[in-house]
């Protein structure tokens, strides 16, 4: 069994945030003393990081489903929950990370290189985060927001210099033990090699990368055998080597044959064309072999290229070979463009952005997107009337309100926000447009009384007074037009 997996699907599962908590403090001789609920705790996130030690991904491949700690609730005495402890995958270097539909997300390449795939939700505020001057003692708080949950695909594409391509028995495990301390399973079958194979050669001083991809056939490009599997593996090598069998027996095969099937498939692959090419004629210590190779040389230089005549087993032909992959691997070095770091890139949010969109749909109804209308709604408790009028109060200031009635929105029109819908009733009353009022309240949640306010009923009094003490000074002023009269 080949203990080598170099594509998996993983569901990842980032960490809910924790609840807030309702809490108001009561202790001795302070029968309320005000709310004092802490906030949840941050859900764990899901990220991967390139570590060397790891050279496949067959740990995610028996254990595809990967979830990160929620974070804790918050008590009371301001007591915050503990978030959730973050989850680190250690990838391959090489890894590429997809969306199901095949999107690329991250292209993980160098040591220590790190993406977050799944974020973990936010957690919600307690009642004493959510009071202030005017609103003293909130009798709500708000839910934790989900973590991010998504399926992605990790697929592993070889980082190597320099990549042996070729037939089944061409020879290529064989010559990849012999130039590097690589030491891949040989046998004299066809597909032998079921995984690629990596090993470093280090001549003077160069140093470099060989894969061995395992033997391609004509119809891997399609698909076919598993051609598409190895053929990835190929595509980061800056220099391909063609290793020719110079002695097969299978009829209707030769080394120029050979190279124009391999280059078929590539050229079919796609994307490899402007990588140089070197030609190795292994097994030359066959005395047919040595003859068919002194044969079909000067064909190939005429294509244009360096030939090689090889001996995996004698070790002929080998330093020369080596040395001409060196000087090809370096010459790539140099040709390629400087490494730069890494650039934080920051794209503030417009001045006019309200950060939501609002579509009309087919059936009549209205659909809001955005971050933050979205994750008000999800961290709101729609069991506590007060939590409602504290959503309404952030929505009209949002001005969500005010884009639904631009829209065309009509009064009981239905009003999608995530995964909740609404009756939208706009908060207008007697022609006047509403003004909202203090956070966490809404004139739609109150419940209408006969008895007048306590400022109503002052105002009585004041005005009782007023009238009482404009009597008395009426009769004194008839009483002295009377005298004056006389």
């Amino acid at each position: 069994m080949a203990t080598f997996v170099d594509r998996v699907v993983l569901h990842l599962q980032a960490g809910d945030g924790g609840h807030g908590c309702v809490s108001v403090l009561r202790e001795k001789f302070k029968p309320f003393g005000g709310p004092d609920g802490g906030n949840g705790g941050h859900g764990g996130s899901v990220s991967l990081v390139v570590d060397p030690q790891v050279t496949t991904l067959l740990d995610f491949h028996f254990h595809p489903h990967v979830k990160a700690d929620n974070g804790k609730g918050g008590a009371g005495s301001n007591r915050d929950g503990a978030n959730g402890r973050n989850l680190v995958l250690k990838v391959p270097n090489g890894t590429v990370v997809q969306t199901a539909d095949g999107t690329v997300l991250a292209d993980m390449v160098g040591a220590g290189t790190t993406f977050e795939v799944a974020r973990g939700g936010r957690g919600g505020r307690g009642n004493a985060s959510l009071a202030n001057a005017k609103r003293k003692a909130p009798g709500f708080a708000e839910l934790g927001e989900p973590g991010d949950q998504l399926d992605i695909v990790l697929e592993l594409k070889s980082v190597a210099d320099v990549g042996l391509v070729g037939f089944p028995s061409a020879g290529k495990s064989s010559l990849i033990s012999v130039i590097s301390a690589a030491k891949p399973k040989i046998a004299d079958y066809p597909f032998t090699t079921l995984v690629p194979n990596l090993g470093v050669v280090r001549l003077d001083n160069h140093t470099f990368t060989v894969a061995d991809v395992p033997g391609l056939i004509p119809g891997a490009a399609t698909g076919k055998g598993l051609g598409l599997e190895f053929l990835r593996h190929i595509e980061r090598c800056a220099v391909l080597v063609h290793v020719i069998d110079s002695a097969t027996l299978e009829p209707g095969r030769d080394p120029v044959a050979d190279i124009d099937a391999i280059e078929a498939e590539l050229s079919q692959y796609g994307g490899l064309a402007d990588r140089p090419r070197l030609v190795a004629v292994n097994k030359v210590d066959v005395p047919d072999g040595r003859d068919l190779a002194e044969i079909v040389r000067p064909d190939l230089e005429e294509r244009g290229y360096r030939v090689f005549e090889v001996s995996a087993a004698t070790r002929e032909g080998l330093k020369e070979l080596t040395y001409a992959m060196a000087e090809l691997v370096d010459a790539e070095r140099k040709a390629a463009p400087p490494a730069e770091p890494t650039r934080i890139v920051i794209r503030p949010m417009a001045v006019d952005d309200a950060g939501f969109t609002i579509t009309a749909e087919a059936d009549g109804s209205f659909t809001v997107r955005g971050v933050r209308p979205e994750r008000w709604v999800k961290q709101t408790n729609f069991d506590n009337d007060e939590a409602i009028g504290y959503l309404a109060d952030r929505l009209a200031r949002l001005g969500v309100e005010d884009k639904l009635a631009k829209a065309g929105a009509q009064p009981g029109d239905l009003v999608r926000i995530g995964d909740r819908e609404f009756d939208w009733q706009p908060t207008l009353f007697a022609g006047v447009e509403f003004v909202p009022g203090n956070r966490g309240t809404d004139v739609r949640l109150e419940e209408k009384s006969n008895r007048a306010s306590a400022a109503d009923r002052l105002a009585a009094r004041k005005a009782r007074r007023v009238r009482s003490e404009d009597g008395v000074g009426a009769d004194v002023s008839d009483d002295i037009d009377e005298d004056d009269a006389e």
